[in-house]
């Protein structure tokens, strides 16, 4: 058996017990039913970014942008290069008349504390969009996922009544069977007298 064999035995079996009542599916049915989920997911998630997207205001969406670009390596890397710019042109001798911030750096030290009193409250203000918006997925996960288990409850009861349901008409055939060999006894015993007495 070659491996691509060996591959789809095992996605086989993975669908069978991801299932849990032995129910044998075939790894093309299980490759659209892997699809359908997805494209659920997708939907339910544009679904979310649509009602994010009209029900925040425009400040909410820029506390958000502000946030995003400032807890990223390239605010890192800006602010890297005009600290660094900042530090050297005013520590250059040769265009003393032109230093703007002596050492210690006054000016930076104020423009840096202006920074981070701004950018730490936007920052708090975008968590919380997005902690608010995190218990949003998270009742809409919660709702699915209990869908989800009465759809499977629902499916077990019925799973259990066929299984019931079968058990009977296999006792039922049973007896009908038993009733039937009876009558091809009885009949058979009636034709050996029938013919002695001939």
């Amino acid at each position: 058996m070659n491996n691509k064999n060996i591959k789809s035995t095992n996605n086989f079996d993975e669908a069978s017990i991801i299932q849990g009542f032995d129910i044998e599916l075939s790894e093309k049915n299980a490759q659209r039913i892997d699809r359908l989920v997805d494209d659920f997911e997708k939907s339910i998630l544009n679904r979310v970014d649509e009602e994010y997207s009209v029900n925040t205001t425009f400040s909410e969406r820029l506390a958000d942008r502000i946030a995003k670009f400032g807890g990223s390596w390239t605010f890192i890397g800006y602010f890297g290069a005009v600290l660094l710019a900042w530090t050297v042109w005013n520590m250059l001798p040769f265009n003393k008349p032109y230093h703007f911030d002596e050492p210690p750096f006054i000016l930076l030290n104020l423009c840096l504390s202006f920074l981070a009193a701004f950018q730490a409250p936007i920052i708090m203000m975008s968590q919380n969009r997005q902690n608010a918006r995190d218990k949003h997925e998270s009742v809409i996960d919660f709702a699915i996922n209990y869908k989800a288990e009465q759809e499977i409850d629902d499916i077990q009861k019925h799973l259990h009544r066929i299984e019931d349901n079968s058990l009977h008409t296999q006792e039922q055939f049973s007896n009908e069977l038993m009733q039937i060999k009876q009558l091809l006894a009885s009949i058979e015993s009636k034709l050996d007298v029938k013919k002695l007495d001939e």
